[in-house]
């Protein structure tokens, strides 16, 4: 009988060799087929960025690459360009008082630096520096640190409470750069800034923080700071910062940096007084030694408030404490104890208010003033008298 076929067995048949140029032109298309494929792929699997590769895209998802921007040129980077022209412009006002040396209270006294802010360069040929009056307030000596490292003494020229402005003058002008000043009624919200300053003293001198405007026309509740409309940035201001610049991308003054606010929960809020508001109280300061502001000539109580008023069924507004005799007040009828509630129809709810709307208006303007007294409203017309910060009256 025939053997059954071994189904494992697989015969053996020899077959003839190709050339050996044959292999070798086979070798080189395999790695040339293979070198191809493993440029397409190996991006793709593993993420190898390839020389083009960039990780911008646009903004409307289509996947448009665009390129960085490599440049040299300093106008690219203005933060850069305002830190290099405007950080010397800014210098570092240290107030010193007179403080005991003994521990029991006796013996002589000794100057001693109680308070640090900031300020700017605004006249570099007579060496006029800008500042917020709470810096200097109650100073008995003035130092003044330069970016390039003097400390020099300072002489107050004038200082103005009602707006928190102060000007002090250096004699030593050599190598000074003064500020450029810009139009702070034509910024915008959003529009990006820089505020230089000296937050925590001169070991911090001259630090840049950036932010944008977050909003103009803000009113706070603080002496000084209520004469004006506010610019409120979001640019780091923190204490040691007060009167410094806050500069707009062209690299001008638009604000005096004045006041944050600290309560908890709440970043990224400080305010700066606008510069172009600040100016005429400025110039004053430096050619008069004082400025002058419109008034009323009646004294207004801190101490009457919303609440208060609310509890005895009376309006909110400015208690009256005491007028002046024969000042424009006292003319058109206000008397101690009225609670003025409008200034030519804007509602009044403090004596801060106040403040701020008479600051809108001169000397020698009228203003409608409506006030409250004994359950009636009146409304009577006042010409506004002059008044300096110190309370002297220059024109009844």
């Amino acid at each position: 009988m025939p053997e059954e076929p071994n189904n494992n067995y697989r015969p053996y048949v020899e077959k003839k060799r190709p050339p050996i140029f044959l292999f070798v032109i086979w070798g080189l298309v395999s790695a040339l087929i293979g070198g191809l494929i493993a440029v397409r792929l190996v991006p793709q699997i593993y993420g190898v960025p390839t020389a083009n590769a960039n990780p911008y895209v646009n903004s409307d998802n289509r996947g448009t690459v665009v390129p960085p921007v490599v440049t040299s040129d300093p106008a690219a980077f203005p933060v850069t360009a305002i830190a290099s022209t405007v950080g010397p412009t800014v210098v570092g006002i240290g107030q010193f008082r007179m403080q005991n040396s003994s521990f029991f209270g006796g013996g002589s006294g000794d100057l001693t630096e109680v308070g640090y802010g900031s300020g700017f360069i605004l006249d570099a040929q007579n060496g006029y520096i800008v500042t917020n009056n709470h810096v200097i307030d109650g100073a008995q000596k003035i130092m003044v640190s330069l970016a390039d490292g003097r400390n020099l003494e300072a002489t107050l020229v004038g200082a103005d409470s009602r707006t928190d402005l102060a000007v002090v003058k250096i004699s030593d002008t050599t190598n000074l750069a003064a500020v450029q000043i810009g139009d702070s009624s034509q910024i915008q919200v959003g529009e990006p800034v820089v505020a230089i300053g000296n937050p925590g003293g001169q070991k911090f001198a001259r630090s840049v923080t950036t932010g944008v405007i977050s909003a103009t026309n803000r009113v706070l509740n603080l002496e000084g700071e209520a004469s004006f409309d506010l610019i409120q940035t979001d640019a780091a201001i923190n204490p040691g910062n007060s009167g410094g610049p806050l500069v707009n991308y062209q690299g001008q003054v638009i604000g005096i940096n004045s006041a944050k606010n600290q309560e908890t929960g709440f970043e990224g809020m400080g305010f700066a007084i606008p510069i172009t508001d600040a100016m005429p109280t400025i110039q004053q300061l430096i050619e008069k030694g004082y400025a002058s502001h419109p008034a009323l000539l009646v004294s207004i109580s801190n101490a009457y408030s919303a609440e208060y008023a609310k509890a005895r069924g009376w309006p909110a507004g400015a208690y009256v404490m005491q007028v002046t005799a024969n000042g424009p007040a006292a003319r058109a009828g206000i008397a101690a104890g009225d609670i003025i509630t409008k200034v030519n129809g804007v509602e009044i709810q403090s004596a801060l208010d106040l403040t701020h709307e008479l600051f809108k208006f001169k000397a020698g303007d009228p203003v409608a003033i409506t006030y409250y007294r004994n359950g009636n409203s009146q409304d009577v017309q006042v010409i506004l008298a002059e008044i300096t910060s110190d309370g002297r009256v220059i024109k009844q």
